[in-house]
């Protein structure tokens, strides 16, 4: 059987959305800008090892198959040992019974085919006839239990993969998503490698059926007629070869048009999207999206023509090869039997065989292309979980039960990749009970230290003490469960109201206080949940039916409401107000007032929300630079009394 696609799991859709084109519908003189209107995509990262396995031969990948045959057979004994067991084994018993049906056959025919009265030879040939029904039916049966679990290894095997990948990526450090290196390996690992793994499962058994039903037919020729086997070979090679040819040109014509491919996503992703409608619309943009998909999608259908004109001219080719190579066996076969070697019903029996033996040899050479391609991204997706848990923080066996004191000291961090620290030699001291705000402006590395004081970083260069203990030797999990966090960048998780709260005391339903809805006053959150259409069981995302959206502001209460629902001890607040209205902030702040048991961090460009604070610290380029009350800083004259003073003036007018 002939394959009639490049790769039945082809991706159908790209990975994020692309940023717009930096050019014009038009160039400045209102002509159209051409090919170059359109910027090019980087490859998506299913084609990662395309261009590779275009340029590796048929026998390469043969010579590499027993190890990934292997390799695969243990990840389905992993997943179910009574299925993979069933599959294989059932596949073989099935060739076993090709072997029966063309003997079989060939007795049907020698008894037909001999000398006597018509009614004679076709009662000596029942016995064979009924042997070749029961072996066609108990192949059909075995075929159909073999397919039946093999389809129940596929979706086994997923589970497995795909939890196993997810926890891994929500086990590593936070500085891993920092890595550029590692999130590619990532993206690879999710987008195709993960699903590669029940592929190959799939084409390891697709594979072992093809040999061993080439294998059961040959050893039928064999025992009917040993000088027949060679004929069997020469007739079947031909149609195989036509089809690895006509499958890696169109591979490789699959890579010279992914460009145009790309840019046909994206233009249709622009045009069917909702978050671009509204400038599709107001900018008029119809009519240049329009043009573009057009001439795009015209050269791509004229590849597509050029690609089915060459296909066509490998098939005839290939076939007109074949059909020389039929006829010279059938010339051998004419001459056996002229000859005496080999008797009339054992040549029908090879011409029935050498249909077998093509369909099987094809379907082999087909599954050694797929199993030898999804191996490469299966093994993806084995270095990611090798990195990531390389990435995985470990910590020490000691526990946080809240803390008293918090002291950095010189502590410094850098970010992947970057010369500059984000955080730079800064010392510190963080009290049960106070309230302290970080200050500077944009880039000066408050966020970054917060992280730092939350657990999410660990730093580069100094130590991190809670009560004295190195935070490295703690239980990270243990840390994170004193720690709630107010941040300015927020995700719009796809669950209802109730469920965006809960989720930030998941690790401890036991806590009892605030309760749910006594977090969501606090944060001026209640009415807006009870006036959604199921209050606090709508579902927040319109992609889902019945689903309701949030605005900036209402959203940033929620989130709000999830950090004191959260009650941590350490509770960091990076620009917790930064959507709201002026009553839901000063609801907000009022929260955020002085208590015993917790410590607040206060992260904010609005300096009349810290005038209040017991300390101050002022950043600026990833170092301390000031740090005092509201008064000392004032008095001080420095950056802080400049960026106050900028403020109130914009305030006075």
């Amino acid at each position: 059987m002939e394959p009639t696609t490049t790769h039945a799991r082809q991706r159908s859709a790209e990975p994020d959305v692309p940023a717009a084109p930096t050019q014009g519908p038009g160039a400045a003189d209102g002509t159209d800008a051409g090919p170059s209107a359109l910027p090019e995509l980087a490859d998506a990262d299913w084609m990662h090892h395309a261009a590779a396995f275009a340029e590796t031969s048929f026998w390469s990948v043969a010579r590499r198959l027993p190890a990934i045959i292997r390799e695969a057979v243990l990840l389905a004994w992993r997943v179910s040992r009574t299925d993979t067991l069933a599959a294989i084994g059932l596949n073989i018993l099935a060739g076993i019974m090709i072997t029966f049906g063309l003997l079989a056959t060939s007795t049907v025919l020698r008894e037909l085919f001999a000398s006597g009265p018509t009614p004679d030879r076709v009662r000596s040939a029942a016995p064979g006839l009924l042997v070749a029904a029961v072996a066609v039916m108990a192949k059909g049966g075995l075929t159909i239990a073999a397919g039946w679990a093999q389809a129940r290894l596929a979706p086994q095997i997923n589970y497995r993969v795909e939890l196993r990948l997810f926890e891994a990526t929500t086990a590593v450090d936070l500085a891993a998503f920092d890595d550029a290196g590692f999130a590619e390996e990532m993206d690879r690992a999710r987008d195709r490698g993960m699903h590669e793994a029940a592929s190959i499962v799939d084409d390891a058994v697709n594979l072992i059926t093809g040999v061993v039903g080439v294998a059961a037919t040959a050893a039928a020729v064999t025992v009917i007629q040993p000088l027949l086997l060679p004929c069997l070979l020469v007739a079947a090679i031909p149609s195989a070869v036509t089809a690895v040819r006509i499958a890696r040109r169109e591979y490789i014509a699959l890579l010279g048009r992914i460009t145009r491919r790309r840019r046909l996503w994206m233009l249709a992703t622009l045009m069917a999207n909702r978050h671009t409608a509204i400038e599709v619309r107001t900018y008029q943009m119809r009519g240049f999206l329009l043009g573009e998909y057009r001439r795009v999608m015209t050269m791509e259908t004229t590849a597509q023509l050029r690609l089915v004109r060459s296909q066509t001219s490998t098939r005839v080719g290939g076939n007109s090869i074949a059909g020389l190579a039929t006829f010279a066996v059938y010339a051998v076969l004419g001459w056996l039997l002229l000859a005496g070697v080999v008797p009339l019903a054992a040549a029908a029996t090879a011409l029935i065989a050498l249909q077998a033996a093509r369909t099987s040899l094809g379907n082999t050479i087909h599954a050694t292309n797929m199993l030898y391609e999804d191996a490469l991204y299966y093994r993806d997706f084995l270095t990611f979980l090798d990195r990531a848990d390389a990435r995985t923080p470990t910590g020490g066996g000691g526990t946080a039960d809240g803390f008293e004191e918090i002291r950095l000291d010189e502590v410094s961090l850098n970010y992947p990749d970057t010369e500059e620290p984000a955080v730079d030699r800064v010392s510190m001291t963080v009290r049960r009970g106070e309230v302290i705000a970080l200050v500077g402006e944009n880039g000066s590395g408050k966020t970054t230290l917060a992280k730092l004081l939350a657990g999410l970083y660990r730093p580069t260069a100094g130590t991190i003490r809670w009560d004295g203990v190195d935070v490295a030797t703690l239980d990270a999990a243990s840390v994170g469960s004193n720690v709630a966090v107010l941040s300015q960048d927020w995700w719009r998780f796809p669950f209802t109201a109730r469920q965006n709260i809960r989720i930030g005391r998941y690790d401890r339903p036991e806590c009892g206080r605030p309760s749910l809805v006594e977090a969501a006053h606090a944060a001026l959150a209640h009415e807006m949940i009870d006036a959604l259409p199921r209050g606090y069981d709508t579902l927040l995302d319109r992609s889902f039916r019945d689903g309701h959206d949030l605005s900036g502001g209402q959203w940033q209460r929620l989130v709000a409401a999830r950090g004191l629902y959260r009650d941590g001890r350490l509770l960091i607040c990076d620009e917790p107000s930064a959507s709201l209205d002026a009553r839901a902030e000063h609801a907000l702040f009022q929260q955020l007032r002085r208590r015993q048991d917790r410590t607040v961090v206060l992260i904010t460009h609005r300096l009349a929300n810290v005038r209040h604070a017991d300390r101050i610290y002022v950043m600026r380029a990833g170092r301390l630079i000031e740090e005092g009350v509201h008064e000392q800083l004032m008095a001080a004259g420095g950056l802080y009394r400049e960026l106050f003073d900028l403020q109130a003036s914009g305030y006075t007018g």
